[in-house]
């Protein structure tokens, strides 16, 4: 008998002697890794936050627009005297939706300027971080469009100003309610030099 035999008799022979003496163990991983994938999937299954300057959908408009109409579907100088059901661009009265990350608000103004109605996501009933929500942004312009109708504003413009989620619900919202959007006029202000932006919130 060479000595590699002898060895691994030997070797066969204490494991069989341990597994009389000793009951079954069950090997255990630390739960410390399992808990880093668990939350690693947890971040990677969470939804984009939506900073609401992209819309529901992707739309090609150039494909929708004719070339008869292209002409016509930007501003020039007769657009202030072209009339709109019956009233000239210039006299229609303006629909200004505010929209910041916390909140929507939403005025309705004559062609003058002076504010008619005015109505905001907390208004609304909507409480603390439900303010910011697009769903909250839809419900409040669908109420301010209904009181526009009964003060008799029916064909609007809309300016928009501010980045946040609200941005496209809100002007869903005024055509839901049934107000006929004119144009749509976006007023972010946009900073040449910016402060330094904040560092990455580590989650």
């Amino acid at each position: 008998m060479s000595l590699k035999c002898v060895f691994s008799q030997t070797f066969a022979n204490l494991l069989r002697r341990a597994n009389h003496r000793i009951p079954q163990c069950s090997y255990h991983t630390t739960s410390c890794l399992k808990k880093a994938e668990d939350r690693r999937e947890m971040l990677a299954s969470m939804p984009v936050r939506d900073e609401g300057t992209a819309g529901e959908k992707v739309v090609d408009i150039d494909s929708l627009i004719s070339r008869s109409s292209r002409t016509k579907m930007f501003p020039d100088g007769d657009t202030a005297n072209q009339l709109f059901n019956g009233i000239p661009f210039k006299e229609l009265p303006v629909c200004n939706i505010r929209v910041s990350k916390n909140n929507t608000i939403i005025t309705v103004a004559d062609h003058k300027g002076a504010v008619k109605m005015i109505r905001s996501c907390g208004i609304e009933g909507f409480k603390n971080t439900r303010k910011g929500t697009n769903i909250a942004a839809q419900a409040t312009a669908i109420s301010i469009s209904g009181r526009a109708l009964e003060f008799g504003f029916k064909t609007v413009r809309v300016f928009v100003q501010g980045l946040g989620p609200g941005r496209m619900s809100a002007i869903k919202g005024l055509q839901m309610g049934g107000l006929d959007i004119v144009s749509v006029t976006d007023g972010t202000k946009v900073s040449w030099n910016p402060p330094r932006a904040r560092k990455q919130r580590k989650l």
